[in-house]
């Protein structure tokens, strides 16, 4: 083959490498606008996986790398000048400058033609004349940028400015440090990359930045505020500078990786966060999977495919990590005030990647002492602590979230809704929520929703809460209320969700009249003064019957697009009375439901609310705006905030990924000082004890891990050896409470 390959980073020089390694025969050129000795930033860090690969691949340079990089274990987390070490963790680095070095002695070694201070030829001129072209010539690829139509990226610009620094000593550790000005948050990453010389990078919100002056300092003014704003870290030693400068770190992100014989690698193709430090990484890991398929796969199409495919679930999955550590990090004096070895632990499992379980695992003794600062008993999980709402006590922070069923007649609940939830129940999570019950039959989503407005629906919710409280001593059991709004009258989920019914439609309000799926849903009747009062009564009498039921909490949908939330929705709620406007005028009906509620509520029973804290779309309700909907709940009486986003508009365009939705919760909990349920992806115990042990959330709520394994939370304890009072397994079950043994083996 004859390939050209645009750019001479670290991703761009091995593919090279690794192409000519394969076939000597392939003529593989590259082009790289800067000199040879030019480069930026000081140290790269590289996994002992991607090392692996790298030895598989191509010993000699595996050799070389070997002989150069530096390693360590420890993570130190210096908070308000009290350092708390994390060990066991492995890193391995070494500088760019000798990486970029080691790449050209193996390129030339190999016969791969390098141009240095030479522009490449555009792409599309390129991909005429050779049979591949890959493109890695970086964040700003300008390859990319010339064929968007194609590629379609997506670049995302965050809310901190950082600048690369060096010091000329070697830190023994990776080092979060953190400097509270006047100005605001700074925080330092550092790490070693030589025996003699550190990577060090100040980042701070851009607020901070501009208040700081930095934004008028040039490269020297920088390097030397810098030194004084860490100053103890540095201990009198400078700071140096690679041609740094203060940038915003962008997300990149291409919905194709290839166009043609084209293919975008490393950096031009997507970004990670350096705060994960996966640039390099990526993009060597991008250079082996390019070339496995060039030497697998019977045609360049097919191998560009392969790539694609191969690396796209891999790459978004870090992406996802390093937003999380991103965003963790721009949200800072979120967590600040937290006890030390608490804020260390947050910090450590920022990602989600590194968790209680493998921390503990990592260094159990730094985990133990989180855990005595947080007052958890010695031998057990954080999940199994209990916590208290009121006069309430859950047992443990496990929550069965709320899940329609669609099998009710009439709004009323039957055998399979006693089974459902009293199997939960039995299962030993601390709290059962049921599904959304409704308050009349046209706030019911389909025909098979319950409701709490007839006589006949307290009996029979009245045989599961008496199941519960005499089967399940210990759990306690939630009625959600809500009523559909614009989303009502619509099939069975299976049937076809959010489609109308067939035929036997009943008539919609909503706060404003706006079909949910114009053209497909019907138009729903902006609700009058009368009519507003008229539901909130509803409100009123349902939960007055489930307090004679005998429920232990109440919780007030306001999530998901229903018509509480269709008033909090700027989306949703276009009215022009006291009922809309601005979030103040937004948030008027929902919360003279909730006062209405609140006053027929059992004073010693707990109430929350569930809100949607992004409607994940443009225009719509932000993470400020649900912070200022949570606090305006809990000035009103709520106990907690469950903590959910999305589903309010149909074109939404959630982040997806795993405990996706519990940033937004962390932020509430720590800015509104409200207790939080965190819902979305979560489905280990591991995810949970992670979050509860950081502070992130105080319940967490589960749905398909409960419908997948009723027993989830008791599964949970054995799993973790746990036989304390936060799990007891019911008595006919205890037989049970150890994993059976599997088959042999051979």
């Amino acid at each position: 083959m004859k390939v050209a390959v645009i750019g001479g980073g670290p991703g761009g020089l091995y593919t090279a490498a690794l192409l000519k390694r394969q076939d000597p025969g392939h003529r593989v050129t590259l082009w790289e606008r800067n000199a040879p000795d030019d480069t930026f930033g000081f140290g790269v860090v590289l996994s002992d996986e991607t090392l692996g690969g790298i030895e598989s691949a191509d010993p000699v340079v595996h050799r070389a790398l070997s002989e150069e990089y530096v390693r360590w274990d420890d993570i130190d987390v210096v908070h308000r000048g009290r350092a708390l070490t994390s060990g066991g963790h492995g890193f391995a680095a070494l500088g760019r400058r000798r990486l970029l070095e080691i790449l050209h002695e193996r390129c030339r070694a190999l016969g791969v033609t390098l141009h240095f201070s030479t522009e490449a030829p555009p792409a599309a001129e390129l991909a005429r004349s050779h049979d591949l072209v890959v493109a890695a010539d970086g964040v700003r690829s300008r390859t990319r940028d010339a064929h968007r139509d194609a590629f379609r990226p997506t670049l995302t610009t965050h809310r901190c400015r950082y600048i690369w620094l060096a010091a000329d000593f070697a830190l023994d550790a990776f080092r979060f440090e953190l400097a509270e000005t006047e100005h605001g948050l700074m925080q330092l990453h550092g790490y070693p990359f030589s025996p003699h010389a550190s990577t060090v990078i100040v980042e701070m919100r851009e607020e901070v930045w501009r208040r700081a002056g930095l934004d008028r300092c040039d490269e020297d003014a920088s390097i030397e505020q810098c030194g004084k704003y860490f100053a103890d870290f540095l201990g009198g030693r400078p700071l140096r500078s690679n041609h740094s400068a203060w940038t915003a770190f962008r997300t990149v992100v291409n919905e194709r990786w290839s166009h043609g014989n084209t293919v975008l690698l490393g950096d031009a193709a997507h970004t990670a966060h350096f705060s994960i430090g996966s640039g390099t990484k990526l993009a060597v890991e991008d250079a082996l999977a390019l070339t496995a398929h060039l030497a697998d796969r019977p045609t360049v199409a097919e191998a560009l495919a392969a790539y694609e495919a191969e690396r796209g679930p891999v790459v978004a999955s870090t992406q996802r990590a390093a937003r999380a550590s991103l965003e963790w990090f721009e949200n800072l004096a979120v967590h600040v005030d937290q006890p030390p070895r608490r804020f260390a632990f947050n910090l450590l499992t920022r990602s989600r990647r590194v968790t209680h379980d493998n921390l503990r695992l990592r260094d159990a003794d730094f985990v133990a002492a989180v855990e005595r600062e947080a007052g958890i008993p010695p031998g057990t999980p954080p999940m199994f602590t209990p916590f208290r709402l009121r006069e309430l006590t859950l047992r443990n922070r496990v929550v069965v979230s709320p899940m329609d069923m669609y099998s009710a007649v009439d709004g009323t609940p039957d055998d399979f809704h006693l089974v459902h939830l009293g199997a939960r129940a039995l299962g030993g999570a601390g709290l059962v929520m049921t599904e959304m019950v409704c308050v009349s039959p046209q706030g019911r989503i389909t025909p098979g929703c319950t409701g709490l407005y007839a006589p006949e629906h307290e009996d029979a919710w009245r045989r599961v809460t008496d199941f519960v409280h005499t089967r399940a001593p210990g759990t306690a059991i939630g009625v959600q209320l809500g009523h559909s709004g614009r989303k009502g009258s619509t099939r069975l989920m299976w049937e076809g969700i959010d489609q109308p019914l067939p035929d036997g439609n009943w008539p919609l309000v909503a706060a404003s009249p706006l079909p949910y799926r114009p053209g497909v849903n019907q138009i729903p009747k902006a609700l009058t003064g009368p009519e507003l009062a008229a539901i909130r009564e509803q409100f009123v009498r349902s939960a007055q019957s489930a307090a004679r039921v005998g429920f232990d909490l109440l919780e007030l949908h306001c999530a998901h697009g229903y018509l509480l939330s269709g008033f909090l929705s700027p989306l949703s709620n276009r009215r022009d009375d006291a009922y809309g406007g601005d979030l103040e005028g937004r948030l008027r009906y929902p919360l003279e439901v909730f006062d209405a509620v609140r006053a027929v509520w059992p004073a010693e029973r707990p109430m929350t609310v569930r809100i949607s804290a992004t409607d994940w779309a443009v225009g719509g309700t932000t993470a400020d705006d649900a912070v200022a909907v949570a606090r305006a709940f809990a000035d009103h009486g709520a106990d907690a905030i469950d903590v959910s986003t999305g589903q309010v508009v149909p074109d939404e365009q959630p982040a997806y990924g795993r405990s996706y939705q519990t940033p937004f919760a962390d932020r509430i909990r720590h800015e509104v000082g409200v207790p939080v349920v965190a819902v979305g992806a979560i489905s280990s115990w591991d995810d949970v004890n992670s979050l509860i042990l950081a502070g992130r959330a105080d319940l967490c709520a589960l749905a398909r891990p409960h419908l997948y394994d009723p027993n989830w939370t008791l599964h949970a304890a054995a799993d973790q050896g746990y036989t304390g009072p936060g799990a007891p397994w019911p008595q006919p079950y205890r037989a049970g409470s150890r994993k059976p043994p599997t088959g042999r083996t051979v």
